[in-house]
C-alpha cells in the first residue's frame, strides 16, 4: 500500500555574513557545489547542474550508503538577497521519496545575515520523513556556514 505524509518544517539561523554573500552562495555552481552535497556519507557526486533563474532549476545526483539520491528542482521565484522559492522531488535508486516546496528567505541583521528555510513536504511511501529531511537540511545548512566562513 502507498502511503504519503505532509509536513512543514521551518529551520532559522543566523551567519555572519552579509545577504549578497549567503544568497551568491545559492547562486552559481562554483559557489554551490562547495557546500550543497558536501555530507561525510556522500562517497561521490555524479552530477551538478544548476541554471539559477526562475524558471531553471538544479539536478544533484549522489551516491551514498549504496544507494543514488537524486534531487531534482525547478526554480519559481528569485529576488535577489531575499528570497528563494523551489519545488524539487528527492530520488532512492529511481524511487521517487518525495515532492517538496523549498523557500529560503534572507534579512539583514546585527553582524550577518538570518536565514529562514521552510519546507513544506510529501513524503512518500516510507522513504523519507519529515524529521530526517530536516536534519538532512541542517547538515546542510551548516555546510553552507563552513563554506561562507572559509570563502571570509
Amino acid at each position: 500500500m502507498s502511503t504519503a505524509v505532509h509536513d512543514t518544517f521551518a529551520i532559522d539561523r543566523t551567519y555572519p555574513a552579509p545577504p549578497e554573500r549567503v544568497f551568491a552562495a545559492w547562486a552559481s555552481i562554483e559557489a554551490k557545489s562547495q557546500w550543497f552535497g558536501d555530507d561525510a556519507e556522500v562517497e561521490a557526486i555524479e552530477e551538478h547542474t544548476l541554471d539559477f533563474r526562475v524558471g531553471g532549476g538544479e539536478r544533484l545526483t549522489a551516491k551514498a550508503g549504496g544507494s543514488v539520491y537524486r534531487f531534482d528542482s525547478r526554480y519559481y521565484d528569485i529576488v535577489e538577497n531575499e528570497r528563494m522559492v523551489w519545488a524539487y522531488e528527492m530520488y532512492v535508486d529511481d524511487r521517487r521519496m518525495s515532492v517538496s516546496v523549498g523557500t529560503v528567505e534572507l534579512a539583514a541583521v546585527p553582524g550577518g545575515t538570518r536565514l529562514v528555510m521552510t519546507e513544506q513536504g510529501t513524503y512518500l511511501d516510507g522513504l523519507d520523513t519529515s524529521d530526517q529531511r530536516a536534519a538532512g537540511t541542517r547538515e546542510f545548512l551548516e555546510s553552507l556556514a563552513r563554506y561562507l566562513e572559509r570563502a571570509a
